[in-house]
């Protein structure tokens, strides 16, 4: 079939376009990355005298490299929809988010639609796979104090006791307030089979859009960070004095991701921007933590139902193109998610003027040296 030059323009329009968009990414991570590291390290004498205004500055920073990654995507066109329950009303409390996985963009999608959330963004700590530790983004991962969770039956156990020790070590020191997981442990795609099999098994429903979860770190961030007395434990002295200092987690956001036509959005794509401009719809059900069972198997029927109407939801958009209503809605409310240009714009020019301030004063030293 022949290639007219209207098409062979078109394709030679969007190589090009993604081949500048991907020079921008590269030069952009060359200048942010090394300057959040070096205003970090400039900062310690901070750290030392007053830990909690140190924190405080490494989440704005932190942020603004999220709203980088966002911008990305932004200028591609790929926005966000959201549906469900408004999240802004708990953004200043602590919260657990429950996420489906379907690609590696649900990452970047995630950066872009909680930037309007308030102090959310420079406060949360996200689970991911251990691999995101050896990506460029994985040394400011490694400082913000997110937890790199390995794969797989046999370190599960060691896992979830390094995370116990994480979340009880920087959770709270770091003013932490929002922990994102992904309790599928994988995408969509990679384990789908895996857990109709298990479902066919164990006599459960066989999901096609999501797959059943994984009890663990969900188990052990509800029991390290909830108030004991929310958890039905008499709370002592030791706890009275902690909970002086924190609610503990008081929410979990049950947030389900879903891309028109079930087509994901992956880092790639993101990145170079050769896709068409697409709408992610994002819905969201809060639950408060004091609903949820401490038990273990009913912790995983409850788990389990959240993903069972995860499933649902999913199935309803991809056949009517929304969400449907909540409980006692009669019609089901979508909130278009912005960004500001001039605000990206503001980020990005603070980025590249912040690598040309340290590269003059490397320059200068050596110079001065040699």
């Amino acid at each position: 079939m022949a290639v007219t030059l209207e098409q062979a323009q078109r394709v030679g329009y969007t190589c090009l376009k993604a081949l500048l968009r991907f020079a921008f990414m590269v030069a952009n991570n060359l200048v942010a990355i090394p300057s959040y590291v070096l205003y970090l390290i400039m900062l310690q004498p901070l750290r030392m005298l007053d830990s909690k205004s140190f924190w405080y500055i490494e989440g704005v920073l932190f942020k603004w490299l999220l709203a980088m990654v966002a911008s990305w995507g932004w200028w591609a066109g790929y926005t966000v929809v959201e549906w469900g329950d408004d999240v802004k009303a708990v953004s200043e409390d602590e919260a657990m988010v429950l996420v489906n996985h379907q690609a590696t963009g649900d990452v970047c999608t995630l950066m872009m639609c909680l930037q309007d959330k308030g102090t959310v963004v420079r406060q949360m700590m996200w689970l991911m796979d251990h691999i995101f530790k050896y990506t460029n983004f994985g040394i400011v991962s490694l400082i913000h104090g997110d937890f790199f969770i390995r794969q797989g039956r046999a370190h599960r156990d060691q896992q979830l006791v390094l995370l116990k020790e994480h979340l009880e070590k920087y959770y709270r020191s770091r003013n932490r307030k929002w922990i994102v997981l992904f309790p599928e442990g994988g995408f969509l795609r990679k384990r789908r089979e895996t857990s109709q099999a298990f479902a066919k098994k164990n006599n459960l429903p066989f999901l096609k859009h999501v797959t059943l979860p994984r009890l663990g770190a969900t188990q052990v961030i509800l029991k390290t960070l909830v108030a004991p007395q929310e958890n039905g434990t008499p709370a002592g002295r030791d706890a009275v004095i902690k909970e002086s200092k924190s609610k503990g987690l008081q929410w979990v956001i049950d947030t389900t991701i879903a891309y028109p036509k079930g087509e994901p959005i992956d880092i790639q794509t993101w990145i170079l921007g050769y896709r068409q401009p697409t709408v992610t719809h994002v819905h969201y059900r809060i639950f408060p933590v004091k609903d949820v069972p401490a038990e273990p198997e009913a912790l995983t029927h409850w788990l389990y139902q959240r993903f069972i109407e995860k499933e649902d939801l999913l199935t309803h958009f991809y056949e009517t193109g929304a969400f449907p209503p909540l409980q006692g809605q009669t019609k089901a409310i979508s909130r278009e998610m912005t960004l500001s240009n001039l605000w990206l714009v503001g980020i990005q020019s603070l980025a590249f003027l912040s690598g040309g301030m340290w590269y003059c004063i490397f320059q200068y030293f050596y110079h001065c040296l040699f």
